[in-house]
């Protein structure tokens, strides 16, 4: 259980739900998280989305945030979560994240997770190494017509 969350429940990303992410916009600078046109039509199409997005909802059912776990290439999948804007910066992050692993751990049963985040986002970069994270590199990226840093970081599962 969560402090002001309950128990978490993840299962597979509705239509509906795609829409509401669709629509959250983040405080500046995590405004940088509000999807742009190619995340948009991945999320919203149901065939690209596929079965790799899946919603967090709280114990009154409500949308908290969602996880998209990418392929499994060597044993590793990729993590991506993303937190209900009015949500974040309340140190909730981890608790989210350790079940969303725990989650991804038994489903798919990698070897390691692997995921990537803006080098400004330190919020979350200190949320991902106080569960075992550790920095592997950093790359280049565009994003909404910018380019960016971004840092990947992996653990054991």
């Amino acid at each position: 259980m969560i402090a002001g969350l309950g128990k978490l429940d993840l299962a597979p990303l509705t239509q509906q739900e795609a829409q509401v992410i669709a629509d959250w916009r983040y405080e500046p600078p995590y405004d940088f998280y509000d999807a742009d046109h190619r995340d948009l039509a991945e999320l919203l199409d149901p065939d690209r989305r596929g079965e790799r997005y899946f919603a967090v909802r709280d114990d009154r059912d409500a949308l908290v945030g969602y996880f998209g776990f990418g392929p499994d290439v060597a044993g590793v999948v990729g993590i991506g979560v993303g937190l209900r804007p009015d949500l974040t910066g309340r140190g909730l992050g981890r608790s989210v994240l350790e079940e969303g692993l725990a989650y991804a751990r038994a489903r798919f049963r990698p070897r390691r997770f692997r995921l990537s985040v803006a080098e400004f986002n330190t919020r979350a970069i200190t949320v991902y190494e106080r569960v075992g994270f550790v920095r592997t590199r950093s790359y280049r990226h565009e994003l909404n017509g910018r380019e960016f840093t971004f840092v990947e970081l992996e653990r054991e599962a």
